[in-house]
């Protein structure tokens, strides 16, 4: 038998493309909508996906995936030759939604490991690698955005962070808080050291103990939940 000639990736991102899009009602899927000529919301969310393969990182991308979102699979091809593409279809026996599309996921990963939802667009095409490298000394890390909106923060995963310059400190966080007070700021990726990525579900999870507290934050402009057809 010859040994694999596709080496180890030294970072793997989770890419949720499971969802049914009820909220965005379009008749395609949401990550497809075209922000420009050629240039889809897909193409923007994983713009720090493609500055992780660009600074030399191996890079694997786990496309979590179910039948009617074959033309994202399609559409992906385009990306073969910048990491390499693992699909998987999201496992039932799980929970449903986001915690159940990540624990899917997880088997196919190796190395540290970034969550990227294909609906979030975050300025700053370096802030994911930024997230990566702080690794080296936190067991999480994410890339966020000050926000003071509480209809936002019941919406998004929700942060407390302290800091300035930049860079900040998650002391407490909640997935879509009922009530919001106290919280200043949603994540828009999250990077997780490897011993540590079982817990990436409980992230999502809405009442979960939330492994985030503690993290290192990036602080960025400017993140975009494209869950409707205007943006």
């Amino acid at each position: 038998m010859h040994s694999s000639s596709v080496p180890l990736p030294d970072v793997s991102v989770v890419l949720p493309c499971a969802g049914f899009g009820t909220r965005f009602g379009a008749p395609y899927p949401k990550e497809l909508h075209s922000l420009a000529p050629g240039v889809t919301v897909l193409d923007r969310s994983l713009e720090g996906v493609v500055a992780l393969a660009d600074s030399g990182l191996e890079v694997r991308l786990v496309v979590v995936c179910r039948p009617h979102k074959l033309d994202t699979v399609s559409y992906l091809a385009r990306y073969a030759g910048k990491f390499q593409i693992v699909f998987v279809f999201q496992d039932d026996a799980f929970e449903p939604g986001l915690g159940g599309a990540i624990r899917s996921a997880l088997p196919m990963t190796h190395g540290p490991v970034a969550l990227v939802l294909p609906d979030i667009v975050v300025s700053g095409a370096d802030s994911l690698l930024s997230a990566v490298r702080q690794l080296g000394t936190t067991d999480w890390s994410v890339v966020a955005v000050e926000e003071r909106d509480s209809g936002v923060l019941r919406e998004m995963g929700a942060l407390a962070v302290t800091g300035e310059n930049g860079v900040a400190k998650v002391e407490a966080a909640a997935e879509k808080p009922d009530d919001p007070t106290g919280f200043n700021a949603f994540w828009g990726m999250v990077a997780v050291s490897e011993h540590e990525a079982h817990r990436l579900p409980d992230v999502v999870r809405k009442g979960a103990d939330n492994p985030l507290a503690g993290a290192f934050a990036l602080l960025v402009d400017r993140i975009v939940n494209y869950n409707t057809a205007d943006g």
